[in-house]
């Protein structure tokens, strides 16, 4: 979140950033509270002056009358203290829920606006890819070559679940394995996550937890859920720590499987392995000092394109827009690679990677101390390798017309194969 002070002293631009990025928070009341809890820290500081010297002026040798009107004082200014203290639970219990609400600022140069045709194109690698046939979409490949089977899945788990067979487990396999190595090289340290997460590691990210908007699978009669990404569990490692200066940046790479409730959307940017309730991701996190972050964002999109230009997949950067930045970037990128099945071709989304500066930080108390004392640390992520979107993007790209497809050359050594054949009958 941010921080206090910063929302009252900049109360005007807090409210346009809102208003910008289409949320609903309420940045008046939050300066309202924060107000009414200076009030009540002094009222509290005077207090428990006032109880000091009471207990002071006890250790005297007193009459007996005096004595007894301390006493009663005292006791007195005990009940005040603890009305005090409760009323100040209250308010920052208020303040809290209403500081989180509030998004974190965006980037000055972060295009305005609220839907995907306000984001900015930045970039492009290579062309839409044309065919001198009629392409067919993934799921149709999928299901023609036998590594896909959607209805099995909808039978044992229901719908928006797959499994992936043949040929399709060791691409799944590869791609990970692909950009483990590049990260690696990176200096990025791999993990495997868990796949759940305490609730309050995940309102501590920015996501919510619960209640009917929740995009999260809660465990029933635990406070926890399963992850939505990785970027949960990498960013929770360090929650309530403090690192040493000199250990940042921290770069992890971590491998975890993704759940999302969100997948229920009809329609076609919803198709097949698009928009799923279970996936594999491999995520890149990053822990650094403040004025290290712009740079290292940039170094993260870097990497992201590294990958998907290694893949030979079509694809564009864009800068996203206000309204679709969520409540912890301060900026993001994503690749959105072409997806020749996608309503007869069209950009979808495969990575993006944000820098939220330390809007997370602050939410889950993770600093960094140097001589000057501890500070919060900035934290980015972002995607490596989605695998389900990735596999769109393979086989879509590299169908032949004769119903098979090309492994791209990066995969080969992973895969142990150039083409995904039809099965013999």
């Amino acid at each position: 979140m941010l921080d206090y002070r910063f929302i009252v002293e900049n109360l005007d631009a807090v409210k346009a950033n809102i208003k910008n990025r289409c949320m609903d928070a309420d940045a008046d009341a939050l300066v309202r509270l924060f107000k009414k809890r200076t009030e009540l820290v002094t009222s509290l500081q005077e207090l428990q002056r006032n109880r000091n010297e009471n207990a002071a002026a006890m250790k005297a040798k007193l009459d007996p009358d005096l004595r007894q009107k301390l006493i009663e004082d005292g006791k007195k200014i005990k009940e005040n203290i603890a009305i005090a203290e409760d009323k100040l639970r209250v308010i920052e219990a208020e303040l809290t829920t209403e500081a989180k609400r509030i998004p974190n600022m965006a980037h000055p140069d972060a295009p305005i606006g609220k839907e995907d045709k306000d984001n900015l194109e930045c970039k492009r690698f290579g062309e839409p890819t044309t065919f001198d046939f009629e392409p067919k979409d993934h799921v149709i490949l999928g299901q023609e070559l036998d590594i896909i089977d959607f209805d099995t899945a909808r039978k044992v788990a229901g719908p928006k679940f797959y499994y992936l067979k043949n040929e399709g487990v060791f691409l799944e396999l590869a791609l990970v394995r692909y950009a483990l190595d590049i990260l690696q090289k990176k200096g990025f340290t791999p993990l495997i996550t868990p796949d759940i997460a305490k609730d309050e590691i995940l309102d501590g990210i920015g996501f919510n937890p619960r209640g009917p908007e929740s995009n999260v699978y809660g465990l029933e009669g635990e406070q926890s859920c399963l992850i939505g990404t990785a970027e949960i569990s990498l960013g929770g490692y360090f929650a309530n720590e403090i690192i040493s200066k000199d250990k940042l940046p921290l770069k992890m790479a971590g491998l975890s499987h993704c759940f999302r409730r969100e997948a229920g959307a009809a329609g076609q940017f919803s198709k097949g392995l698009y928009r799923v309730h279970q996936f594999t991701k491999l995520e890149m996190f990053v822990y650094c000092l403040p004025e290290q972050s712009e740079s290292i964002h940039e170094q993260l999109r870097l990497i992201e394109e590294e990958i998907f230009s290694g893949l030979e997949i079509p694809f564009r950067v864009v800068d996203t827009c206000t309204g679709d930045l969520g409540g912890p970037a301060y900026r993001k990128w994503d690749i959105e690679a072409w997806m020749p099945g996608r309503n007869g071709g069209e950009w979808g989304e495969v990575t993006s990677t944000s820098n939220c500066t330390d809007y997370q930080a602050r939410r889950l108390n993770i600093r960094y101390r140097d001589e000057d004392g501890n500070h919060f640390v900035h934290m980015l992520n972002g995607t490596a390798i989605a695998v389900s979107r990735a596999i769109i993007s393979i086989l879509e790209n590299f169908q032949l017309k004769d119903g098979r497809v090309r492994i791209p050359s990066a995969l080969v050594p992973y895969c142990g194969f150039e083409y995904i054949e039809h099965k013999k009958s």
